[in-house]
């Protein structure tokens, strides 16, 4: 399982990239656009081909599940604190029939212990950063959770294997891709390993 997070900032030909990956077989993308505000959103997602919506999980405004078919939403850490201890007041609003619901964390004793089921769990930095300079790599082990998890931070085709071995059963990419000039080719190359 591959999980792509957008650039934080636009990139050139974001939309076109965005368009090839999800037709080499992108599934899951994560909408993270800390700048943008709600309509802003709307733009960027009226620019994606409606058939891959239902690829696409947001991170801010998670009332777009109402608006397009999109895949789920994802709580940052924060927002996660401030809303799950109460989650049937949170969730109401959305329509959230059929979507996915994942969630950040930076410490793994912290994600063993979170009581929400989650479809699955982005634990990082687990190698240092290749898009946030100074985030070191922890290495975190996850063998011992028995939660869907998937390995972040500074992620690579040449390092997979070893996320692998640490326990994740998947991978979060965002510098691994769009910092490295063939986003569609590096992509490809870490679906390889899944797909093998």
């Amino acid at each position: 399982m591959i999980v792509l997070i957008a650039p934080e900032e636009d990139i050139a030909n974001e939309i076109e990239i965005l368009h090839q990956l999800f037709e080499a077989g992108l599934v899951y993308f994560h909408l993270r656009k800390p700048s943008k505000n709600y309509q802003e959103h709307c733009d960027y997602l009226d620019l994606i081909d409606e058939k891959y919506h239902n690829r696409i999980v947001v991170h801010y405004f998670h009332e777009l599940v109402n608006a397009y078919k999109l895949k789920g939403i994802h709580f940052q850490e924060q927002k996660r604190i401030d809303h799950i201890d109460n989650p049937g007041q949170y969730f109401k609003p959305l329509n959230m029939y059929g979507k996915t619901i994942s969630s950040s964390f930076h410490d793994p004793d912290v994600l063993m212990a979170c009581e929400f089921e989650f479809d699955y769990h982005l634990l990082s930095p687990v190698f240092s950063s290749i898009s946030k300079k100074g985030c070191e790599g922890k290495g975190f082990k996850v063998t011992h959770i028995d939660k869907r998890i998937i390995g972040m931070g500074g992620v690579t085709e040449n390092n997979i294997e070893e996320l692998h071995e640490l326990g994740y059963e998947g991978i979060g990419v965002l510098g691994g891709v769009w910092n490295s000039g063939t986003p569609v080719k590096a992509f490809t190359a870490m679906q390889h390993f899944y797909n093998k």
